[in-house]
């Protein structure tokens, strides 16, 4: 007789094979498909996870809401069990598809977080000013000085830069050195999908970035490939570094870190040109969106703006 265990590991492991040959998933993407099915495993023993019908599955996303899980995550692994279960009846494992009616938690998609445009420019005055009062010091001082404005100008430039261009953390602190340097109106950048696009910069933005550039070369990193280059293996400043450094301005700007990210400077970008009356369309092309579905999260900025124009506009709205 075969083992239970026998029974869930050979669906399981060709599942893993299909995922990783067929649909190219990477590393992090089959641990987290392993570590969910693994946990309905355990949960359904000494049952084994392949021959599990509806029933038990509900039980044990119940088990998961018990367990205190957030509905993102119970998602998450309802939808590795439901392409798990869809694997096993398209190859003919089972006759059934007993996932194929269950229903996920209900959840709101969240709004992301915004700074407003005073905060935004409270922000970058302050990493221009810290920029500016760093002291020239002398012999061992002086190096340390040097590494402290380089420090500050990169965080200035990274502000601008975010701010100006809407940028992923993870697009801005990879950028060669020659992304400075190729146009002066604009920056190409690498995306997801290994997909090019053009990045246009405002003047503070430029600005910001050839101050930075003067203390890269005082501190002797001309030479250095990347845009922002670190010692580390990357060969480039990390997005943990950069998000640290604005974590450390926002508390010199009198701004609550945790408002503060990298990621929300990339959604204040988007929010505050709608809000101004940009296009979607070019919102989305300019933040490197595949889909305008995912763009359109930053709309609700837009609410009050559409309600005053209705309320003003309007022929009927006076009556």
């Amino acid at each position: 007789m075969t083992t239970p265990g026998a029974t869930a590991q050979g669906p399981l492991a060709l599942f893993l094979d299909m995922q990783a040959v067929e649909r190219g998933a990477g590393a992090n993407t089959l641990d987290a498909y392993r570590r969910d099915l693994t946990d309905l495993a355990d949960f359904l023993a000494p049952r084994a996870i392949a021959t599990a019908d509806t029933q038990a599955l509900r039980d044990w996303l119940a088990d998961l809401s018990a367990r205190g899980f957030k509905a993102t995550t119970v998602a998450r692994r309802l939808s590795a069990v439901r392409q798990f279960f869809r694997f096993l009846y398209a190859e003919g494992h089972r006759g059934d598809d007993p996932a194929a009616v269950l229903e996920g938690p209900r959840r709101g998609r969240p709004l992301p977080k915004v700074l407003t445009v005073e905060e935004v420019s409270t922000l970058i005055e302050t990493a221009h000013a810290r920029a500016a009062e760093v002291p020239a010091g002398e012999g061992e001082a002086a190096g340390k000085a040097r590494a402290e404005m380089l420090k500050r100008r990169r965080t200035a430039a990274v502000v601008e830069l975010l701010y100006a261009s809407g940028l992923r953390i993870s697009e801005l602190v990879s950028l060669p050195a020659a992304a400075a340097r190729a146009r002066g109106d604009a920056i190409l950048v690498t995306g997801k999908g290994r997909k090019e696009r053009l990045v246009p910069l405002s003047d503070p933005a430029r600005t910001a970035m050839a101050a930075y550039l003067d203390a890269r070369k005082a501190a002797g990193l001309e030479a250095s490939r990347w845009l922002f280059p670190s010692s580390g293996e990357s060969g480039y400043v990390t997005r943990q570094q950069a998000a640290r450094d604005l974590k450390e301005l926002a508390l010199a700007a009198g701004l609550d870190p945790a408002k503060l990210s990298p990621h929300v400077l990339r959604h204040a970008f988007a929010s505050h040109l709608l809000a101004h009356g940009a296009d979607l369309r070019v919102v989305q092309t300019l933040l490197g969106h595949a889909d305008v579905s995912t763009t359109q999260i930053y709309t609700h900025v837009l609410d009050e703006r559409l309600k005053s124009m209705v309320r003003d506009l309007h022929p009927l709205a006076d009556e």
